[in-house]
């Protein structure tokens, strides 16, 4: 069974960043990707410094690149288990390999869950959005429309609200409108509409053209935003027995300032540990988690050497 320093579940941004820093101070890492990516339905890359636009399919060739420059290994596969623990090594296990490790970093971000309403899938991530930061320029004067289900979508219509003069509230979930969110929706000119949606059409290419309303009418709009429920894609981790935590947005693995996880040995980075991470922040993390784990993997070393004397 072949050893690594290091193994990443996961060759996003998070993943790569955290190969790369790794790598770089010449660790053994493998890779390990499933190649199914968050945003691989979008095609734009938005805030990546000097890579403004960019297709997040583009961006991630060009770190696989990079990160095959200094050595790191990859290996195109579905995980089956992740076993072991700090003092016993971890093993990787797909349907044809196995392999062993000192340190994991887990960067298999998060999925998102939709409401199920007709149409809305066909449209994500093209013109039904959930990030003003990510897409809001591109809609930006456009007819938006909210769709209230959660906590979060008053925070959304807010934000929305300053890119297009253009917003519909439409109430899916009432229980999810306060008082006092009503008002500020008011105070700042967003209709609110008292209605659920029963369907939305979307042409061939995911345009949104209308909505439709369980009270009998119909809501032109060109983009809907939406509060996913995201979850963590921590199968691994709740394996190795870790818990996962909670915020409004939903479950996530919680890390200390330097990627690392309640499980010894175990590191996570990108949207797996925050779910509102976008693709710097993610990086970012990345970086970090692969330079605690060279400097954990520095120190175990030292260590042991010390105490051969």
């Amino acid at each position: 069974m072949e050893k690594y320093d290091a193994i990443i579940v996961g060759g996003g941004n998070a993943g790569l960043a955290g190969a790369i820093a790794l790598a770089r101070s010449r660790r053994k890492v493998l890779v390990v990707d499933e190649g199914n990516p968050r945003n691989a339905v979008s095609a734009h890359a938005h805030n990546v410094l000097g890579h403004e636009g960019i297709s997040p399919h583009k961006l991630l060739e060009l770190g696989r690149a990079e990160a095959t420059d200094y050595g790191v290994e990859f290996a195109s596969a579905r995980i089956e288990s992740l076993s072991g623990s700090l003092e016993e090594g971890f093993i990787i296990s797909t349907q044809a390999s196995q392999w062993q490790a000192e340190r994991i970093l887990l960067a298999t971000g998060l999925s998102d869950a939709l409401p199920e309403i007709p149409g809305l899938q066909k449209a994500w991530g093209t013109s039904a959005l959930h990030c003003p930061y990510c897409h809001g320029w591109e809609v930006r004067d456009q007819q938006i429309a909210i769709l209230g289900v959660s906590e979060m979508s008053t925070h959304q219509a807010l934000l929305f609200r300053q890119l297009s003069d253009t917003i519909t509230y439409v109430n899916h979930a009432p229980k999810s409108l306060t008082a006092e969110n009503r008002a500020l929706l008011a105070a700042v000119g967003i209709e609110v509409v008292d209605a659920q949606v029963t369907d939305i059409a979307v042409s061939d290419d995911g345009q949104v053209q209308s909505l439709a309303l369980n009270n009998g009418s119909t809501l032109g709009a060109q983009a809907v935003v939406v509060a996913s429920q995201m979850k963590a894609n921590a199968s691994l981790f709740l394996g190795l027995g870790g818990d996962l935590s909670q915020n409004p947005m939903g479950e996530f693995i919680s890390v200390n300032e330097m990627g690392a996880t309640s499980v010894p040995g175990v590191y996570a980075a990108g949207n797996i540990s925050n779910l509102g991470a976008m693709i710097g922040l993610a990086t970012a993390a990345g970086t970090m988690a692969g330079a605690a784990i060279n400097a954990d993997l520095v120190m175990e070393s030292a260590k042991k050497k010390l105490a051969r004397k």
